[in-house]
């Protein structure tokens, strides 16, 4: 008969190896952010030099990093793209001094449209999923 404590480590190793296959296989669960190209030239020209990794911008890629959104959490993934759109829709993105500095960088009523429409398109995707 197998000894006491054997079979009891025998389970705690079969539980965390249970465990960690199910987290390894949640995380690799699609919920990527699928981005066409008229979307990317939009966040590219307006949106990714603050919203970035390697922007000196902190407050701006703490709120909304650009590199890392496939990284959160689906929930967290949803609510940053609910805000995108929400941001955009009551112009405060981007913000007027900026765009004082950079008026190239304002969005058009029809790159508003585009950016807003995706968003909302992701965010119902991914909810569905």
């Amino acid at each position: 008969m197998p000894d006491k404590k054997f079979v009891s480590i025998a389970f705690v190793v079969f539980l965390v190896s249970s465990f960690l296959l199910s987290a390894t296989e949640y995380r690799t669960e699609e919920k990527t952010v699928k981005m066409p190209d008229d979307v990317k030239a939009i966040i590219e020209k307006s949106c990714f030099g603050c919203h970035n990794t390697d922007s000196k911008n902190d407050k701006a890629k703490e709120k909304l990093n650009l590199k890392t959104l496939d990284q959160l959490t689906k929930n967290k993934m949803i609510a940053s793209l609910k805000e995108i759109s929400e941001t955009i829709e009551e112009n405060e993105m981007p913000p007027a001094k900026f765009l004082e500095k950079f008026p190239d960088k304002k969005l058009t009523d029809a790159e508003k449209k585009i950016l807003m429409e995706w968003a909302n398109s992701e965010a119902k995707t991914l909810i569905k999923q």
